[in-house]
This record gives C-alpha cells, structure tokens and sequence, in this order.
C-alpha cells in the first residue's frame, strides 16, 4: 500500500511524520461519485481536501499539542476505481481500510458521495462489535433505493441496517426526507435528531449531551457536510437551510470526551468543491484534523 509524497501528503507534513510503517492514522481517499441527484463533483473532494489540509495549522490551541507529529498521519494514494461502481466499489474501499485496521492504524476515510460509508463501517464494525454509529446528515439516507439502485448516496445507511443494530444508531441534523424513511426510523428505532427539534430545543439547550448518552463507549462517526448550514458549507451537492454551524458541532465531540467516548474511526463526505471557493475545502480539512484531536485526546 502506497503513500503520497511529501508535498502532496494530508497536512504536508514530512516523510518522518507520514510514513505508513510509523503512523497511527491512516488517511483514505475513496474518490467515488456514481449516483449523485443534485450537484456533482464529490470525486474531486479528497483531493483537495488533503490539498487544503496544507493551510491547517498543526498546533490545536484546545489540546496543546501537534497531534501529526506526536502520532503521524500517513496519506494513502487515492483508491482507483477502473469504473467499479457499487457493491465491487464498495469491496475495493472495504478491503482496503480492514487491511488498515489489521494493521493497527486509526482510519479515516475521505468521500466521494455517501455510498462510499458502508464499506469503511463494516470494516469496523467487524473489528469493533460493539460499537455504536453517529451519523450527522441533512438526510436519513434511508431509503431501500433511489433512482432505480439501492447503492446511492440517498442509500447508504438503509445498506448499513441490513448488517448492524439498528438502536445504535445515532443520526443528527436531519431535515430532509421521505415518509418512508421517517416509518423506518420509529419501526427500527433509530435515535434521529432532527434539525426542527433541535431549533425548539425539544432535546434541551445542551442537545449535544443528550446526543452523547444515546452512544455507547465506541463510536464511529459518519460525517456528511451537508449537515452544515450552506451560509459555510455551500460546496455540497445537496445543500439544505436551517443547517449548523462550526462550534456548535464540536460540542458533540466535547460532550463525547467528557463522557469518555472512543472514537474508533470516521468518514468525512459530499464535499463537492466549487471553483474560486476555497473556504468549504478547508473548513471539510480542518474538521478532520480537530476530529483527529478528539480521536487521540488523552492517547
């Protein structure tokens, strides 16, 4: 399994900090784009995503300390897909992080369109069995199929229920979907946090707590940008209001480290770069990084 180089490297860090033999992350790019339904472009994201990641400072003020240099975080090259679409893209992304694991690494993958986190949770959920999902979306991706495929982005998480208990998962940020989508949830119980209830503070002021104690010890985390309001995340292909923001999202993971929360692996998605737009690709980078912090914080 092959690196970037150097330069080109997640935070462009050096060969002493980003070798696969050291590092305890791995950094996967999974540039896979098939069934988007609005705007495209998620085959561009881990690219310039980890192009981005260059302008990241290294020094997390909240943690004191350079997490790449104290654990190493080791880019591998971009998964090919030789027009593979589906469950085969899906067995290419699967292999790939489980070999990962196998090895010992902290694993994050980087989309593509949200078909692709199947692959990276099953990969975990068979070395983590008892791990719960937290899912943040502006969608359920719920639905048996869409657009004639049960593998579209609209999906994924209906893939991922047919493998893993489905009152583990956890999702947040939902303001968009289906009646039957909103019937699987209450017939699976699924613990869903809607954007509307959210806003009525039907989950109390510090909803972020009560997210948290829906988790158990173990959480692999699912991150679809477009659970960020378009006012700072308008580079995704499906964008929809009344969305979040930066730091009220990291009072998740700060809830999670107060409760003692392990934080096993993540997939970050549907970032759709645009032209001339350069903030949304570094906003996705510098999420990574602080999920990362989060990830290792008293390691």
């Amino acid at each position: 399994m092959k690196v970037i180089d150097t330069a080109k490297n997640f935070l462009a860090i050096d060969e002493k900090y980003s070798s696969l033999d050291t590092a305890q992350i791995a950094i996967v790019s999974a540039p896979y784009e098939h069934t988007v339904s609005y705007g495209g472009g998620t085959n561009h994201a881990p690219k310039e995503i980890v192009k981005a990641s260059a302008y990241v400072e290294f020094y997390d003020d909240e943690f004191n300390r350079e997490l790449c240099f104290d654990v190493g975080i080791a880019t591998i090259k971009p998964i090919k897909f030789n027009k593979k679409h589906g469950i085969e893209a899906l067995d290419k992304i699967y292999c790939e992080v489980k070999e990962l694991l196998e090895m010992g690494k902290f694993v994050v993958t980087l989309g593509g369109e949200h078909t692709i986190s199947t692959a990276p949770i099953k990969a975990h959920y068979e070395k983590y069995p008892d791990m719960s999902i937290l899912h943040f979306d502006a969608h359920s991706d719920l639905r048996d199929e869409y657009e004639n495929t049960p593998y579209s982005h609209a999906c994924f998480m209906a893939r991922v229920a047919e493998f893993f208990p489905t009152e583990r998962i956890t999702q947040v940020g939902i303001r968009a979907q289906c009646r039957e989508e909103a019937e699987f949830i209450r017939e699976k119980n699924i613990k869903t946090y809607y954007a509307s209830a959210l806003r009525r503070l039907k989950h109390g002021a510090n909803w972020q707590k009560n997210v948290v104690r829906t988790l158990g010890n173990q959480v692999y985390v699912t991150f679809d940008v477009d659970y960020f309001d378009p006012s700072i995340m308008p580079a995704t292909g499906t964008p929809e209001p009344d969305g979040f923001l930066y730091s009220e999202t990291l009072k998740v993971f700060r809830e999670m480290a107060l409760a003692g929360k392990q934080i096993i692996g993540f997939d970050v998605v549907e970032l759709a770069p645009m032209d001339g737009l350069s903030h949304p690709n570094l906003t996705t980078a510098r999420l990574v990084y602080k999920m990362l912090n989060f990830a290792f914080a008293g390691r």
